[in-house]
């Protein structure tokens, strides 16, 4: 049986109608004046014919009995296309603040778990700039896949699968033979009750194996350090300061997105002496900063960023989760921008080196007695008691960066011309920063509660001037002057 992983479990038992544990992203697609189609019968032929290439498309859960064990993986042999892929126009007058409002409302709802864990929305009607030949066609692809099904290298895999090189989509791989073993919801009570204790034996014996050290390596990556010798101000320490975004959330979701040049970042990272993910935290810490201004708020420490680090071993392209989270600081108590890059570069070395051996010996999946329950009740805690509005947060904000490929892709025959990442805000961290290279640009999404920011594009448009700004004092520092 094909057990659900204790960690691809925790984002299944975590989840509740005000936390929704999907993760997804918005393409904008291009259609040509030529075309004269009807796309939603394109993407539903497309998707059907490489359903069988990636396992998320046919599989669901079958829940074990008395939760005595995570779910199990089976195939789903009644699959309705036209419930998964669905057809949405954007309200007129479209622009692209409602087409975000459209992208956070579909965000915000449940995926059914009845069926296999994801939806497609082709959005039409969304505005198309001006300089295009006039005909030109956009198309948004919103598309949510449950997170206990795939990362985000996972969803690189997924990409692969259902994205091509060209307008005409290549060949699909032909379908292959099912196995035995991709049975349907046919399995026996006493079948699965013996699978289950068995798949808790062989993981408790694996997770005493490597608990010593598992303990150690997480007490050193949360103990209080120092980002740079000598600076006091910058210590991390074991809890980040409480935030307005560092509290309970609702159902409610707020999104907004933006794209920056990857050469210009690139070159940032380069005249200092970064990494491209260092210019990432910077620009992200200093938006925070100037978004709280407006507010009225100002932490008297420096923020903490949860940074996701892949435990994927080198080949690997199994869809699911393969992560742990890791944190660093965003130094946002120096100043000076060129100063507090230095030191984000010497918190993420700091984190990279407690890190270096953490993949041989983390567990992505563990015993599960007891973990449904106990889990789903601490969801349920979280959101009743409001428990996140008076606790410290472990971090303010979690900021990930997904690799990307930088060609042109297309999707049943239109061009992509940017994704954007939707992700997950969760109690006591109601902001996700998620972004994603793509043919020579960085595409951020932002996330959040639509309590908590209904005004998350202002923290967009801070993002995106602390990014010029960071440039042109890059480029100044080193002599150099922008094009």
């Amino acid at each position: 049986m094909d057990h659900l992983s204790g960690l691809d479990a925790a984002f299944l038992h975590l989840e509740s109608p005000e936390t929704p544990m999907h993760v997804g992203g918005l393409s904008i697609m291009e259609l040509p004046p030529e075309y004269s189609g009807d796309f939603m019968d394109d993407v539903r032929h497309h998707i059907q014919n490489r359903m069988h290439m990636a396992p998320i498309f046919q599989r669901k859960l079958i829940n074990m009995p008395f939760d005595i064990a995570n779910p199990i993986w089976v195939m789903d042999e009644a699959i309705d296309i036209d419930y998964h892929i669905r057809h949405v126009i954007v309200p007129p007058p479209a622009t692209r603040a409602t087409v975000d409002k459209l992208v956070a409302r579909l965000h915000s709802s449940l995926l059914d778990r009845s069926r296999p864990l994801w939806e497609m929305h082709i959005l039409d009607g969304l505005p198309v700039p001006s300089d295009l030949p006039k005909g030109t066609r956009y198309v948004g692809l919103y598309s949510k896949m449950h997170h206990a099904a795939l990362d985000g290298m996972g969803g690189q895999v997924l990409m692969e699968a259902i994205m091509d090189v060209t307008a005409v989509p290549r060949a699909a791989n032909k379908l292959k033979r099912r196995r035995d073993s991709d049975r349907g919801d046919n399995y026996g009570i006493a079948e699965l009750t013996a699978s289950g204790v068995m798949h808790n034996v062989s993981q408790t014996i694996k997770l005493a194996k490597n608990l010593p050290k598992l303990s150690l390596k997480a007490f050193d990556i949360l103990k209080p350090t120092k980002t740079t010798e000598g600076s006091d101000d910058q210590r991390m320490n074991w809890l980040a300061p409480k935030t307005p975004l560092n509290t309970t959330i609702t159902n409610q979701r707020s999104f907004a997105r933006f794209s920056i040049p990857y050469a210009d970042s690139k070159k940032m990272a380069k005249l200092n002496n970064v990494s491209l993910n260092d210019v990432v935290m910077a620009i992200s810490g200093e938006g925070m900063l100037r978004y709280f201004e407006d507010e009225g708020f100002r932490p008297e420490d420096s923020l903490l960023a949860a940074i996701p680090v892949s435990v994927r071993p080198e080949g690997n392209t199994e869809l699911s989760n393969q992560v742990s989270i890791a944190r660093m600081s965003l130094a946002t108590t120096i100043k000076d921008p060129l100063e507090r890059l230095q030191a984000i570069n010497a918190s993420s070395t700091h984190t990279k080196t407690l890190l270096s051996d953490v993949k041989a010996i983390m567990p992505t999946d563990f015993p599960s007695i007891g973990a449904p329950w106990l889990m789903s009740s601490l969801a349920s805690t979280l959101t009743r008691t409001r428990v996140a509005n008076s606790m410290p947060p472990f971090a303010n904000v979690l900021i990930s960066n997904v690799p990307g490929p930088n060609i042109t892709l297309y999707f049943a025959g239109a061009k992509q011309i940017s994704t954007y990442p939707v992700s997950i805000p969760y109690h006591g961290m109601g902001l996700n920063i998620t972004l994603q290279s793509y043919n020579g640009w960085l595409d951020f999404g932002l996330i959040s509660c639509q309590k908590l920011m209904p005004d998350i594009h202002e923290l967009a448009q801070h993002m995106k001037d602390a990014h010029k700004e960071l440039l042109e004092l890059s480029l100044s520092a080193h002599g150099e002057t922008t094009d």
